[in-house]
């Protein structure tokens, strides 16, 4: 009987460590890392602390600051959840929408200069610096037209997170 209780808690350990727990990942680069779980009452301090770093980055560019956007932060809100819908980071609603057709929709009269999006487990300040590492997202965040900025997420129970940024002038 001890034997069988042995076996059982020896592969009971082995299928753990070969598993992440909920709170944490695996990076594609093979390394676990902790969860961000965004907590209820969060939004705002999220936000600012997006916007902030934004701006912290176009000062350093020699670029003016952007503000935050009640509809682009609407149209960020909608793909975020509609990203999660489809389980795919990509820039097309699953209606065929573009990211001009869902800042339009929302009544935003300015031009929409661009969207990044992405799919991970990281803080915003993680993919912040994810996009900044890209050419095209970076573009985007330093556009010297940008004056208006849309922020918003989806996170799933298991932990996933759909952020979408918009920039428009």
């Amino acid at each position: 009987m001890k034997r069988r209780i042995f076996i059982g808690l020896a592969a009971a350990l082995t299928i753990g460590a070969c598993t992440t727990g909920e709170s944490t990942y695996r990076r594609s680069d093979g390394t676990v890392a902790k969860i961000y779980r965004i907590g209820a009452g969060q939004e705002s301090k999220i936000q600012y602390n997006m916007l902030d770093s934004i701006n912290s980055l176009r000062q350093a560019a020699g670029q003016a600051p952007v503000v935050l956007n009640a509809r682009l932060n609407a149209a960020a809100a909608t793909h975020s959840r509609d990203m999660s819908v489809q389980n795919r980071p990509w820039h097309f609603g699953s209606d065929g929408s573009s990211p001009i057709d869902r800042v339009a929709r929302t009544g935003f009269e300015g031009l929409m200069l661009g969207e990044a999006i992405s799919e991970t487990y990281e803080t915003e300040l993680e993919t912040l610096s994810a996009w900044m590492d890209e050419p095209g997202t970076r573009d985007v965040i330093l556009d010297p037209r940008a004056r208006k900025l849309g922020f918003a997420w989806l996170q799933e129970p298991g932990g996933k997170i759909w952020w979408t940024l918009l920039l428009g002038s």
